[in-house]
């Protein structure tokens, strides 16, 4: 077992050359008027240890910032702040729960062909102060110093204790399920 351990790559990701995004879906009567906003994450770190050889990842964590949270929509300033000042206070309560983060301490993966591989990630996502165990499927695309990882999986707000919100009595509100995608850079490091 030490020597598979010693033969592990360890990768951390390159936050500016990733991207992490949220997918809100609106629903209620005005829903056609309403849009279904898009938001980014600008502030997460993450780390892996691989051997494409062995088949083998171990110790995957990804820690976010629940304040880094942005609207990516076209909307103006004035409505942009408006919906970020909400998210933070009154659906994330990021001065409360700062942090959200995924571990996965054991990754399957399989060799796809060439440079390619799949990976399944069983790990636990621990958000707005609830800890679930959560499934994730990647892609993953590895060259000489760098490792590229993208996919894509659902979560419900209302299993860690978040409320969707709701605004014109109801009228427009976003739906409980919202879909998280990823296209992650990692860099080697030695």
């Amino acid at each position: 077992m030490e020597t598979a351990k010693a033969t592990l790559v360890h990768y951390v990701v390159d936050a500016r050359a990733s991207r992490f995004t949220v997918q809100a879906f609106a629903s209620g009567i005005l829903s056609a008027m309403g849009h279904n906003p898009r938001i980014g994450i600008r502030a997460f770190t993450g780390e892996v240890d691989f051997n494409a050889e062995a088949l083998q990842a171990n110790h995957l964590r990804l820690s976010m910032k629940a304040n880094s949270l942005g609207v990516l929509d076209d909307i103006s300033d004035k409505d942009r702040r408006e919906i970020e000042l909400a998210m933070n206070e009154q659906v994330l309560e990021s001065a409360r729960y700062p942090d959200i983060i995924y571990e996965a301490p054991a990754v399957t993966v399989t060799h796809l062909g060439g440079s390619l591989y799949s990976a399944v990630l069983l790990g636990a996502l621990s958000f707005h102060g609830t800890t679930h165990n959560q499934s994730v499927t990647a892609r993953i695309a590895l060259f000489d110093e760098m490792l590229r990882s993208s996919g894509e999986f659902t979560l419900k707000q209302s299993d860690y204790g978040i409320k969707p919100v709701s605004v014109a009595g109801g009228a427009l509100k976003v739906k409980d399920e919202l879909k998280f995608s990823f296209e992650m850079v990692a860099r080697k490091q030695e």
